[in-house]
């Protein structure tokens, strides 16, 4: 039995259609995923379950959010509501490291046996019999010692012919055969001219690739994997043409605002946060809000978040914004927040600093007074650089009379 979350095939042998049907239904569950995470989930299941992915991402997600290692556990057996707890909390993160490891620590493939031999071995020539040893007669009366130990010339024997090669295969068992390859290798399918999605036959791919993709990007990463442009890779406006031929771009922009302005709203304008959510670089985000003609909209939300920022009356999400300053940042308000922030503290901290005895003292005490945890107010006194000119005014700081 295979061990629980180990890969069951190779992220490129995912079908597309099912890849994509999974990165549809975790859009719609609240959790968007990249092509490799996706790919890389479906491959801890075998071919033989994929009709089990899609009759659930036919279906709409029973509980949010669910990503593509979710919709995994969710086809395992274990209940849509956990699954979502289990997203929320990092599981499944540690569940795609664990995958990688059992991957890397998988054993190799046997090697492939030798082709069998069938031919009979040559035959081995019996060598020459050696002439036995003549005897040497008994040594005579009138040998003398010096020529009874004086070495003795043997007689030279005779060579033996050399011996076949008896590793040599059959000549007609060689083939030329391929050099092998990696385990891993996995050969490219040949990819087909765009121009076959210009004629009819290409538009209900391409309504089903519109469908399934959030902006024209995502639907470019998703084609160009299967088709070649006119010079090489297939480029946007290639893709934005065939789209406009069958009348599938204005379908693609309402896509696009709907996603677009969801995202903003729910990173409250951040588009450093949306771009990496949309899996969009910062030049592709603000094109695809040009050419969506979407950028007035993204604006009104941003300026929307600005406005709260900066008037927002409880102290505590104030002095949490502090904190917060790639995000201020984004919106393009950090000096105007921070002055208005350093101004706010210096009238909260008059009337209490006659009377508090040390910087903490006063942080506690105002703190106290407008609800807000004493180690915000501290930390923002400190980084508004206010701390230092307080610390000075209270009595701890104050040197001893030497009177």
């Amino acid at each position: 039995m295979n061990r629980p979350w180990q890969r069951q095939r190779q992220p490129d042998d995912v079908p597309t259609p099912v890849a994509v049907a999974v990165s549809d239904y975790c859009r719609r569950a609240h959790s968007p995923a990249t092509p490799t995470e996706v790919r890389e989930a479906l491959a801890l299941l075998a071919e033989s379950d994929d009709f089990r992915v899609r009759t659930l991402t036919d279906a709409e997600p029973g509980a949010t959010p669910l990503g593509p290692f979710a919709v995994i556990d969710v086809l395992q057996g274990t209940a849509p509501e956990l699954a979502a707890t289990r997203q929320g909390c990092g599981y499944y993160d540690v569940v795609r490291e664990l995958a990688r490891v059992h991957e890397e620590k998988r054993p190799p493939a046997p090697p492939a046996p030798d082709v069998p031999t069938f031919a009979l071995p040559p035959s081995r020539p019996v060598p020459a019999p050696v002439p036995a040893r003549p005897e040497v007669a008994p040594a005579s009366a009138g040998e003398t010692v010096q020529s009874r130990i004086a070495p003795r010339k043997r007689p030279a024997a005779e060579s033996l012919p050399p011996e076949a090669d008896e590793h040599e295969a059959p000549s007609f068992l060689k083939r030329d055969l391929p050099k092998p390859r990696g385990r891993f290798t996995r050969l490219e399918a040949p990819k087909t001219s765009y121009q076959e999605l210009l004629r009819p036959t290409g538009k209900d791919a391409l309504e089903a690739l519109v469908e399934a993709s959030e902006h024209r990007f995502a639907l470019l990463r998703n084609l160009e994997q299967q088709y070649n442009g006119a010079r090489g890779d297939l480029t946007l406006e290639e893709v934005e043409g065939a789209l406009k031929a069958h009348g599938l771009l204005e379908a693609l922009k309402r896509r696009e605002q709907t996603s677009l302005l969801s995202a903003f709203t729910e990173h409250r304008g951040a588009s450093g946060r949306v771009g990496w959510a949309l899996g969009l670089s910062p030049s592709e985000l603000k094109l695809v809000e040009n050419r969506g003609g979407i950028a007035k909209e993204v604006e009104e939300v941003r300026e929307r978040f600005r406005r709260e920022a900066l008037t927002a009356r409880n102290l505590t999400q104030k002095l949490d914004l502090l904190g917060r300053d790639k995000y201020l940042l984004d919106l393009g308000i950090k000096k105007r927040f921070t002055d208005m922030l350093r101004r706010e503290l210096e009238l909260l901290v008059r009337d209490d600093l006659p009377e508090a005895p040390s910087l903490a003292a006063l942080a506690e005490a105002v703190g106290r007074k407008h609800g807000a945890p004493s180690e915000l107010v501290l930390r923002a006194l400190e980084r508004l650089g206010v701390a230092e000119a307080l610390r000075k005014r209270t009595p701890d700081s104050t040197p001893p009379s030497t009177t």
